[in-house]
């Protein structure tokens, strides 16, 4: 797919059902028309204990959507642990995707913050182990929940004080691969700005389907691209 025709999507924008967003469900879809968007996946932040996800997927369905604009749905989740397991609570039907999101740092144990990371490093954690970690994560979240969308994936690096040119050439191929087996849309993210044009070379090596987001928290931020129309032209010009 063109720059062009993955500009014309948003893939993740949040509404008033997060605690962290301003805009609701309809002037979000009003925003997007107005931008000349033709997609918008409206999303918003879950835990395990979230309950009003029904009441979400009612008030999406009752939206008056536009002509020329297709509303589709998505809940964000943090990777848990190692072995993929999301903080998600069961999801009734109206629910296109999950996003699998790196809000913490996935260990065997648990998520992590990112000042946690940081002090297991400096206590001798070796950045290649917990590199490792991560693609371990994303890995088995793909295998345990296929079809969905990574959210603003390794944007959880530079809070710990690593790198996602740190990742080298064999675990992105692995990561890549995974997401092309499972269907895992991968989002170009707005507001983090990765994942980074190596990274976005990887996936398109792998046949993985990219998709742009704004990871909006306002309306006025939809569809409105310069991080990330930056960065799918450097992975072009690099190509």
């Amino acid at each position: 797919m063109s720059t062009t025709a993955l500009l014309r999507g948003d893939h993740h924008v949040h509404s008033t059902f997060s605690d962290d967003a301003v805009s609701t469900l309809a002037e979000n879809v009003a925003a997007a028309h107005a931008a000349g968007l033709d997609t918008l996946r409206l999303v918003d932040h879950v835990r395990i204990s979230t309950a009003w996800v029904p009441e979400f997927v009612a008030a999406v369905s009752a939206l008056e959507v536009p002509d020329g604009l297709t509303v589709v749905t998505g809940v964000e989740a943090k990777i848990l642990d190692t072995a993929g397991r999301l903080d998600a609570p069961p999801l009734p039907a109206g629910i296109d995707r999950i996003l699998i999101a790196d809000h913490q740092f996935p260990t065997p144990e648990g998520p992590l913050g990112p000042t946690a990371v940081r002090e297991r490093l400096a206590d001798g954690w070796a950045g290649e182990d917990a590199l490792d970690a991560l693609v371990e994560a994303l890995i088995a979240a793909m295998e345990r929940y296929p079809g969905n969308q990574l959210a603003h994936c390794f944007s959880i690096l530079p809070k710990v004080g690593l790198d996602e040119t740190d990742l080298g050439g064999e675990r992105l191929a692995a990561w890549s691969a995974t997401a092309a087996r499972t269907d895992t849309l991968v989002e170009v993210n707005e507001k983090w700005g990765c994942p980074e044009p190596p990274t976005l070379r990887a996936l398109r090596r792998a046949g993985v389907t990219l998709v742009a987001s704004t990871d909006s928290h306002v309306a006025t931020d939809i569809g409105r691209y310069d991080r990330v129309r930056a960065l799918l032209h450097d992975a072009d010009e690099r190509s």
